[in-house]
């Protein structure tokens, strides 16, 4: 087994961007999901909501994160010195606001009042303490460090879909290949080079699968999330891939070997 593909996602609900590698900091994949946008009451807004998200583009340029937004142009992200107050699920935490102009253009794009906040160093979100016992911190990534997902098991999906889709639309960190389709539903524990990874919750999937990360449109028949319903339903969800918590930091390359440690079947 190895690490097929790897991504990071430096605005949450934005285009994500596929890396050849990736570091390991305290809060996951340096620098992911450290952007967010919210509405006028400072509630996270996502594909969910407004699904043309998707077509902005994002860089990683020598003066920060740049983005791309139809229509409106590049424009880089920094952080202001204004905090605000903002809320991503149920966690309320403490961010900075970024650049007018930014949120300017977002809002024209999407057709109402929109504004980038970034998460300071000094904010402090916990993972799930029902999962993750440690005093674990997190970004504005829906609740979990990393996403890890098998690459057979989107063979297996694709090969029930009329139109196959890309792992994209699932938006993980790190891609294995090698393993049994489904396997990772025993995976305890994953580890890359000198790195271990805790399995601590598979992912349940929502309407964003059913966005093409291209065009930024809703699948008609709602697919894949229709076909995963009918066989990966489960407490949790609809399950595709496995969030996980990183015991270490360091750096993660396309190619590295992987190990998996899982409960017997």
């Amino acid at each position: 087994m190895r690490v097929q593909s790897l991504f990071i996602y430096p605005v949450k609900s934005l285009s994500g961007i596929e890396v050849s590698s990736l570091e390991l900091d305290e809060f996951g994949p340096a620098g992911d999901r450290r952007w967010m946008l919210v509405n006028d009451q400072g509630q996270f807004i996502t594909q969910r909501q407004e699904p043309l998200l998707a077509k902005v583009v994002t860089r990683l340029g020598p003066e920060g994160v740049e983005i791309d937004i139809p229509g409106q142009g590049d424009i880089t992200l920094r952080p202001g010195d204004r905090q605000v107050e903002v809320t991503v699920w149920r966690d309320t935490v403490k961010a900075v606001t970024g650049p007018e102009e930014a949120d300017e253009a977002i809002s024209r794009y999407i057709g109402r009042s929109l504004r980038f906040v970034h998460m300071p160093d000094d904010s402090f979100r916990r993972v799930d303490p029902v999962r993750v016992p440690e005093n674990r911190r997190v970004g504005f990534a829906d609740g979990f460090p990393l996403l890890i997902t098998n690459q057979a098991s989107l063979d297996e999906l694709n090969s029930r879909l009329d139109n196959a889709v890309e792992m994209r639309r699932f938006r993980p960190n790190v891609v294995i290949s090698g393993a049994e389709a489904w396997s990772e539903d025993r995976w305890q524990s994953v580890r890359v080079g000198e790195t271990r990874f805790t399995i601590s919750k598979p992912c349940s999937r929502c309407v964003m699968t059913t966005v093409d990360p291209d065009t930024g449109l809703k699948d008609t028949d709602a697919e894949p999330l229709r076909t995963l319903s009918r066989y990966r339903k489960t407490v949790d969800g609809v399950i595709f891939g496995q969030n996980a918590v990183h015991q270490g930091y360091g750096r993660l390359s396309v190619g590295d070997a992987v190990e998996i440690s899982q409960q017997e079947s």
